[in-house]
């Protein structure tokens, strides 16, 4: 059974929230995919990603298979 994923309020500067969100289409990712991504990469760079942390899911949308109820809101 997957854990629910902890939801935070975060303000941010306008211009750093564009900067985020431009860099994120570049790479595919919502802007709150790059922030976990970037924060992910802080951790494990300050040896601090704790061992029980999930996977981050790659980008793009999800398998069927990794969805957590596999509505994807399209009719059959």
């Amino acid at each position: 059974m997957a854990t629910e994923r902890k939801k935070i309020l975060l303000r941010l500067d306008p211009a750093v929230h564009d900067a985020l969100a431009r860099w994120a289409g570049d790479e595919l990712r919502s802007t709150n995919a790059q922030i976990e991504f970037l924060l992910r990469r802080a951790l494990a760079d300050a040896g601090r990603m704790p061992g029980s942390a999930g996977r981050i899911r790659g980008p793009g949308r999800p398998r069927k298979d990794e969805t957590d109820d596999g509505d994807d809101g399209e009719e059959n």
